[in-house]
C-alpha cells in the first residue's frame, strides 16, 4: 500500500478544532485504536491489550526503555499507559500516512481535559482499571519531527497544558483486558495534584 504524504497541519487548523475537540465526551468514550509498542517505531495494531499492576502492558517497551524511572531505578508506573484523544489524533495522524500513529496505546474518543478528569481519576478500560497519573504528557521532539512544528507549540500554548491535548498517562491499578469493543468508563473523578497511585478495590 502506497503511503500519503499527509501535510502538517498548520496552527490555525488546529486552533479552529479546539471547539470540536473540548466537545469529546466526559465519558463513555469510545476506542478508536488500540496500539502495542514492541520497541522503538514499531506498531501493532491489535484487538486486544492485556493490562497488568507489574507490567504496564506485558510486551511492550515501557518495561525495558521507560523514559521515567523510580529513585530506585525501576520504570515508573506512572507512565504505564497513555491515552491520546481521537480528536487530537484525527488532527494529525490518518492511517496510510507516512509518518507513524503516536504510539499511544489507547486512542480513544474522550475528553482528557484536566477539569474532566483530574488527577487521580480512575478509568475502567474493559476489565483493568487505570489512574490517571500527575505526569503531565507533553510533546516530545518526535512528535515535533512526525508532525510538525506548529503541533508542536499547540500542545503547550498558553492556557492549553489544561486541556491536555497530548492526552493523559495512567497507571494500571487492576489487571484486566480492553478490546476495541470496549468504552472507557470515568470510575471516579480524583482529588487532583498530588493524587496517590493506590490500588484498586
Amino acid at each position: 500500500m502506497q503511503q500519503s504524504m499527509k501535510r502538517h497541519p498548520p496552527l490555525r487548523d488546529l486552533m479552529t478544532a479546539l471547539p470540536d475537540i473540548c466537545a469529546a465526551p466526559p465519558d463513555d468514550a469510545p476506542i478508536r485504536y488500540l496500539c502495542q509498542r514492541p520497541d522503538f517505531g514499531q506498531r501493532d495494531f491489535v484487538d486486544r491489550l492485556n493490562l497488568t499492576v507489574e507490567q504496564g502492558i506485558p510486551g511492550e517497551r515501557w518495561l525495558r526503555h521507560p523514559w521515567l524511572r523510580l529513585p530506585d531505578g525501576r520504570p515508573d508506573p506512572a507512565i504505564q499507559v497513555s491515552i491520546l484523544p481521537a480528536r487530537v489524533c484525527d488532527l494529525i495522524w490518518q492511517p496510510g500516512d507516512a509518518a507513524p500513529h503516536p504510539g499511544d496505546p489507547i486512542v480513544a474518543d474522550l475528553d482528557t481535559g484536566l477539569d474532566n478528569l483530574p488527577t487521580g481519576s480512575l478509568i475502567g478500560a474493559g476489565s483493568a482499571v487505570l489512574q490517571v497519573s500527575p505526569v503531565f504528557n507533553t510533546a516530545c521532539v518526535k512528535w515535533r519531527v512526525r508532525y510538525g512544528e506548529d503541533a508542536f507549540r499547540w500542545i503547550n500554548m498558553e492556557d492549553h497544558p489544561r486541556l491536555r491535548l497530548r492526552g493523559i498517562l495512567c497507571a494500571v491499578i487492576r489487571d484486566g483486558v480492553v478490546t476495541m469493543a470496549d468504552r472507557l468508563k470515568v470510575l471516579r473523578r480524583g482529588d487532583g495534584p498530588g493524587s496517590d497511585i493506590a490500588k484498586a478495590g
